[in-house]
C-alpha cells in the first residue's frame, strides 16, 4: 500500500500554517493515492516522525517522501535525509522513497513571469523585478538563483532583474530593494521565492507597504502558491 508524506518546512506563523494546510487539502483532493499526510521539518505539528508513523497505521508498506522546498540546500540535503534514517531503524520494513527539491523547473519560471504579469499587467522596459530568496550558504542556491534571473529576463520585457535573499546570503532584502530603486525609473515588482506565506513574507509586505505610503513605486506578487502551477508540480512530483 502506497503512501504519500508530504514534508512542509514549518513557520511560527498560525495563518502562513493553515494556508500550507489549505493548499495542500486541494492538492490531496487531487491525487488518487488512498494514503495521505501532511508533516513538518520544524515550528509546526506535526513533526516528520508523527506523519510517517500516521501512513503506517493507516496501512502504509510505502512512503514516498515529497518535500515542499523549492531548491535543494541543507533541509533537503541533510536534515530531512536523517530523519528518514532513523524512521528506516524504526520500521525497517516500510519503503521509502524520497523525491528532490523542485529545482529551476521551467513550469515554475512561466508561473512566475505570469504572476509579474498579473500584477503588473502593462510591464514594460522601465520596470524592474526584485526576486527575493529565502537565504543559504549553500554555494548550489546561488546558483539556481542565477539561472532563475536569467530565466525570468527571458521571459519578460523588463531591463534589470535581481535577486536578494532574507538571511543567510548577500545582498539583503533592503540592500537589495534599495539598490533596485535607485536605477527603476518605471514600477519595481517584487516576486519572494518562496511557495507560502509566514513570518519572512510578512517582513516583505511590511517594508514593501512601507515604500508605497512614500510614494515610491514598488508592488508585491505574493507567494508562488498563489499560482496553479505549483499545485500542478506537486502532483506530477508525487506520482512520478
Amino acid at each position: 500500500m502506497k503512501a504519500i508524506l508530504y514534508v512542509g518546512h514549518g513557520t511560527r506563523s498560525k495563518n502562513g500554517a493553515e494556508e500550507v494546510r489549505e493548499f495542500m487539502g486541494r492538492i490531496m483532493e487531487r491525487s488518487e493515492v488512498p494514503i495521505q499526510e501532511l508533516c513538518f521539518l520544524e515550528l509546526t505539528d506535526p513533526p516528520i516522525e508523527e506523519g510517517f508513523r500516521r501512513c503506517v497505521e493507516r496501512g502504509a508498506t510505502e512512503i514516498i517522501v515529497v518535500p515542499l522546498f523549492l531548491l535543494a540546500a541543507g533541509h533537503i540535503k541533510e536534515d530531512i535525509p536523517k530523519e528518514l534514517a532513523l524512521l528506516k531503524e524504526k520500521y525497517p520494513g516500510i519503503t521509502i522513497k524520497m523525491k528532490d527539491a523542485f529545482g529551476v523547473h521551467h513550469k515554475i519560471l512561466d508561473g512566475m513571469a505570469e504572476l509579474i504579469r498579473n500584477t503588473v499587467p502593462e510591464l514594460s522596459a522601465a520596470d524592474s523585478v526584485l526576486i527575493v530568496g529565502r537565504g543559504s550558504s549553500d554555494p548550489g542556491i546561488h546558483v539556481a538563483f542565477s539561472e532563475i534571473v536569467c530565466g525570468i529576463r527571458d521571459r519578460l520585457p523588463v531591463n534589470h532583474v535581481s535577486v536578494c535573499y532574507l538571511a543567510a546570503a548577500k545582498p539583503s532584502f533592503d540592500e537589495g530593494l534599495e539598490q533596485i530603486l535607485q536605477m527603476t525609473q518605471g514600477q519595481v515588482v517584487v516576486l519572494p521565492y518562496l511557495l507560502f506565506s509566514g513570518l519572512l513574507l510578512s517582513e516583505v509586505n511590511h517594508k514593501v507597504l512601507k515604500r508605497q505610503k512614500h510614494g515610491q513605486r514598488i508592488v508585491h506578487t505574493g507567494p508562488l502558491s498563489k499560482h496553479r502551477v505549483i499545485e500542478d508540480l506537486i502532483i506530477d512530483k508525487a506520482s512520478e
